[in-house]
């Protein structure tokens, strides 16, 4: 019997390794990113008061796309823009136990361009 490793066990292990280290303050909140099958969450969170500040996924309304690669950099763009009018502008990038390329490194590419700093 061929046995499958348990991937989602693995990216949550490999996430709780990297969120010993990153954290969020008020000066510089943690960006979390979260990929589902279908769709792309991000959010921007101050851990010291442990609250989010800002939310964008590929679910909301009025969003055009899906949740491959353009739909995660226009994640990313929308991110940056409502973090800009609550002036945020330096984060700490938390990928979430994830690999960083395809969709990760979209959303993060398009926050870059929307003008935050990581």
């Amino acid at each position: 019997m061929v046995k499958r490793p348990d991937t989602n066990a693995q990216r949550l292990k490999r996430h709780k390794r990297v969120r010993a280290t990153v954290s969020g303050t008020s000066e510089r909140p943690r960006l979390n990113v979260f990929r589902s099958l279908s769709h792309v969450y991000a959010q921007i969170i101050d851990d010291v008061s442990g609250q989010t500040l800002v939310s964008a996924s590929t679910l909301e309304k009025g969003f055009e796309g899906n949740g491959n690669c353009e739909g995660a950099h226009k994640v990313g763009i929308a991110l940056a823009q409502r973090a800009k009018e609550k002036g945020i502008e330096q984060v700490v990038f938390d990928r979430g136990g994830y690999l960083y390329h395809g969709r990760i490194k979209s959303l993060a590419d398009g926050a870059r361009e929307g003008g935050l700093v990581f």
